[in-house]
């Protein structure tokens, strides 16, 4: 946060980069950026992971932050920058931590930080602009995709997205029920999102969004730290690192 708003192309969108790959070289992840140009701007995905292997399964979130308001009541507020501390920030976060948790494990899991998931109806932009980059450029797939998006709420109510596959939200659901988080993770369907998790529905790979849309705070400029949960951050952890271990082999 500290970096500011992470506009792609900014310089706070590359020194959070840059932060992100020297804090998963301390736990021993080999990181590779994936550069691109969009519409004259370049972006930046990154990837992490712990051997050659092919992925058992990739695991994303987006750091960019928007950078309109749109959803702010005072329309003078409109066109400043989203502080993004749920929308691109908490994902980032649990995978980063995710990254720590599992260092020296060398499992066939991929952690990939998505640039330009947040710009979609700016100056013609779409929505998850590195993620469809990245699933357009893929070389090998994954078995199975997450992407954790907005999950730092104080009051978290994840529900099952849908246009996840279901199948695999179910064991993650699972996962969070034998971990006593049913509350958090509603097992019910409730939205349909455009989110990161679609490229790769659509090349038929399992994927499922873990995702928090009942955010009060949504693309405004109330999305600050003061409004987030360390409490909802540990939890979206510790039902991905369970499910990990009981499902990912």
């Amino acid at each position: 946060m500290a970096f500011g708003p992470r506009i792609p192309g900014s310089s706070a969108s590359k020194e959070t980069v840059e932060y992100i790959r020297a804090e998963l070289d301390k736990f021993g992840w080999q990181v590779e950026v994936q550069q691109f140009d969009h519409e004259g701007v370049v972006l930046n995905n990154l990837v992490a992971h712990q051997n050659s292997n092919p992925p058992d399964v990739l695991i994303g979130a987006h750091y960019d932050t928007r950078q309109i308001s749109d959803q702010e009541n005072d329309s003078a507020l409109r066109s400043l920058p989203v502080p993004g501390a749920n929308d691109g920030t908490s994902g980032t976060a649990v995978l980063m931590e995710l990254a720590r948790s599992l260092e020296g494990q060398d499992s066939n899991i991929w952690l990939v930080f998505f640039d330009g998931e947040d710009q979609g109806h700016i100056n013609d932009w779409d929505w998850s602009v590195g993620a469809q980059y990245f699933a357009d450029n893929l070389v090998v797939t994954p078995k199975s995709v997450i992407v954790i998006d907005m999950i730092g709420d104080q009051d978290l109510n994840i529900y099952r997205e849908k246009q996840s596959d279901q199948d695999l939200c179910g064991q993650i659901w699972k996962s969070a029920e034998e971990l006593g988080l049913s509350d958090s993770f509603i097992d019910q369907e409730k939205y349909a999102m455009l989110d990161d998790h679609l490229p790769f529905v659509q090349l038929g790979i399992p994927s499922c969004l873990l995702i928090d849309f009942d955010y009060p705070y949504w693309h405004t400029q109330s999305d600050v730290l003061e409004h987030i949960s360390s409490e909802s951050l540990q939890a979206v952890g510790d039902v991905l690192l369970k499910w990990l271990s009981d499902y990912s082999d």
